[in-house]
């Protein structure tokens, strides 16, 4: 059979030319039919193909923040301290009576009257004198009284308008890590805190390039954790740290020369995980969703507000099974921003993250999951936490170095 039936026949010598013209003409009809029953089988697998793309692979729908309150960075309810109770007062001493020197003289009635005299003066002056001792010491005692209950009105009113606040008790915290998916080796967040002071290290290892570190140190103030210095050190590169001075009120960078004007309750990247876990600690049922909170963080080498959404309550799925935690998103900063972070904090942890997702603007995403038990640290201070059973099975390459090395 040849492969093209329909191929022009070459003219047979002696045969009529008289049916040329209708087999040119019934082979353009056939040729449009097949060209239309192509277009019409192209079209049907189009319609296909975009029906089950659809089905398998649904595209996210866009999160629309709807925003319940607007939440800004204010002093926070600090417990007021009991006022010292006032000292006692002071008991007058009973002046001495002073006797009268005995005379050689013989005594008459009118030298025993004298004395008797005398001495009932005295003790009329004893007893004044005690009577304005114990009236002085009322008076002190009602003025201690009235300032104390000033101060205690003056705390009442400051924990009624400020964020209530409870700082994470200290933790050896270790994570599983992903880079785009693919599993990694145990990160850690190294994390003390004695209700003065704190301290703060993050340590992710990233494969050929050495880990991420990133620290920070401080003091806890009447805004909360208030960081001192921050270092954000990446493989093998030197450390790029950022300065909070509070004399000065000024932010000091050695990536750049720019210096910028601290505020209220700065945070630095990652100060600020901690930040949010103490205050959702102190004020569960505040972050409803759809509350918006903002912080002014401090990179490397800029600060700008960061607004953090409260999503709502999901299940993580960690490697000893599921755990019910609330969900934090950073809203976009600006058009066109493509960093994103991404925050789960845990009650059944005491409010700390569970799972921590960050994309950088390249689209590399760098995960941070639970590892160990789920309990939260040990509240008793000097005691690492009970996150991580097995830590002491962990070999101590994994363990960060002190912020201190961080030299730039």
């Amino acid at each position: 059979m040849p492969f093209f039936p329909l191929r022009r026949r070459r003219a047979v010598f002696g045969a009529s030319s008289d049916n040329l013209p209708a087999d040119h003409s019934l082979r353009w009809v056939v040729w449009l039919a097949v060209l239309l029953v192509v277009l019409a089988l192209h079209w049907a697998a189009g319609r296909w193909m975009e029906r089950n793309r659809s089905a398998s692979n649904p595209e996210p729908a866009e999160h629309v923040p709807v925003q319940v309150e607007l939440l800004t960075p204010k002093p926070i309810a600090q417990a007021p301290t009991p006022p010292a109770p006032p000292p006692p007062a002071p008991k007058p001493k009973p002046k001495p009576v002073k006797q009268a020197e005995p005379t050689h003289a013989i005594t008459t009635a009118q030298t025993e009257q004298a004395q008797q005299a005398a001495q009932a003066a005295q003790a009329a002056q004893a007893a004044q004198a005690e009577l304005a001792a114990q009236a002085a010491a009322q008076a002190a005692a009602k003025a201690a009284s009235d300032a104390a209950a000033s101060q205690a009105a003056a705390a009442a009113a400051a924990a009624a308008t400020g964020d209530k606040f409870s700082v994470p008790p200290s933790g050896e915290l270790r994570y599983d890590t992903r880079i785009n998916g693919v599993m990694n080796q145990v990160g850690n967040i190294h994390w003390i805190n004695d209700g003065q002071h704190y301290e703060m290290v993050v340590s992710i290892p990233l494969p050929f390039v050495g880990p991420y570190v990133y620290s920070s140190k401080g003091h806890i103030d009447a805004f909360g954790i208030a960081p001192e210095q921050y270092s954000e050190q990446r493989g093998r590169r030197a450390a790029d740290i950022t300065v909070f001075d509070r004399t000065t009120k000024q932010l000091v960078y050695t990536k750049t020369p720019n210096n910028q004007p601290l505020a209220d309750g700065a945070e630095d990247r990652f100060s600020v995980v901690m930040q949010l876990s103490s205050l959702v600690r102190g004020s569960p049922d505040k972050y409803k969703p759809g509350v918006v909170r903002q912080f002014s963080v401090a990179d490397n080498d800029s600060n700008e507000i960061w607004p953090i959404e409260t999503v709502g309550d999901e299940n993580v799925q960690t490697a000893d099974g599921n755990v019910q935690a609330r969900h934090f998103t950073r809203l976009p900063r600006r058009e066109g921003d493509r960093r994103r972070l991404e925050i789960w904090l845990a009650p059944d942890l005491g409010w700390l993250p569970v799972r921590i997702l960050q994309t950088e603007p390249n689209g590399m995403q760098i995960e941070m999951l639970w590892r160990g038990k789920l309990q939260p640290p040990s509240a008793t201070p000097g005691q690492s936490g009970a996150g991580t059973p097995d830590a002491s099975e962990e070999t101590t390459e994994t363990t960060p170095a002190a912020p201190g090395s961080d030299k730039p």
